[in-house]
């Protein structure tokens, strides 16, 4: 496998979304031998199918949480890189919060998808920095989607008739973040609502509602900030409190 075949295909594959990662022996009797794994799909090897079958499990390892470093395998000295597509943001509800949050959300490298059934509101007038506008009803928009550790979603309607779905359709995905907007009432009585539909405490625990951090946001920019700062905090496995307050290394992940 070349240099040149290895750049392409993962050129090709970070293109289109696709998990990707490298296992590059740097010292040992294999220098230079390289195992690829994308999307699932493994090629190469390092001559020993022992220790490829090791270092293709920390491949998926290191893959899921996008950690890229030098291990000890055996005899072999291996440099782990990994290339998760960007983090998807869901944002249900073309509302005014949304056009900021979609924008500071690409900034931040998220893939931004913006679903709303009304035509007038999810446009690319309004949403320009979006990836991808769908309009569909929540329930239907969420069947046609891939959904997994990697994507985030908010639910910012303010309309129980959209809200709800997408909340029941979201909690049946394994999506890391799920906020919903409104107030502490607002929630509390959406809570319940669920309950009576015969959804799970361990489920409803997963809503992050009312959405976002305490920081007094009242714009939608200020708001859209919350936001995006509840899900930074979650992505890193972080409490999203006051760094005065805080104890170890502050920019490390726990």
């Amino acid at each position: 496998m070349t240099e040149t075949s290895v750049y392409e295909r993962l050129k090709s594959a970070i293109e289109s979304y696709q998990p990707a990662a490298t296992a590059t022996v740097v010292r040992g009797d294999a220098v230079g031998a390289r195992i690829v794994l994308i999307d699932g799909q493994v090629s190469g090897s390092i001559g020993d199918a022992a220790f490829d079958e090791q270092i293709i499990d920390r491949m998926r390892e290191h893959l899921a949480e996008s950690r890229s470093t030098t291990e000890s395998i055996g005899e072999f000295e291996v440099f782990f890189e990994s290339f998760p597509p960007p983090p998807s943001l869901l944002i249900f509800g073309a509302v005014h919060v949304a056009q900021p949050l979609a924008a500071m959300a690409k900034m931040l490298g998220f893939r931004v998808v913006v679903i709303d059934v009304r035509p007038k509101l999810a446009t690319a007038e309004r949403f320009p920095d979006a990836d991808q506008l769908i309009l569909e009803w929540p329930d239907v928009a969420l069947e046609g989607m891939t959904i997994d550790r990697n994507t985030a979603i908010a639910i910012l309607s303010h309309d129980p008739k959209f809200d709800e779905p997408a909340l029941l359709g979201a909690l049946a995905t394994p999506a890391r973040y799920i906020g919903a907007v409104g107030s502490r009432k607002t929630n509390v009585d959406r809570r319940q609502r669920l309950r009576d539909a015969g959804v799970d405490e361990e489920s409803i625990a997963r809503i992050h509602g009312p959405i976002g951090l305490d920081i007094g946001a009242s714009t939608p920019e200020e708001m859209a900030i919350s936001i995006l700062a509840e899900i930074i905090a979650i992505w890193h496995g972080r409490p999203g409190g006051l760094l005065a307050q805080s104890s170890g290394n502050i920019r490390a992940r726990v």
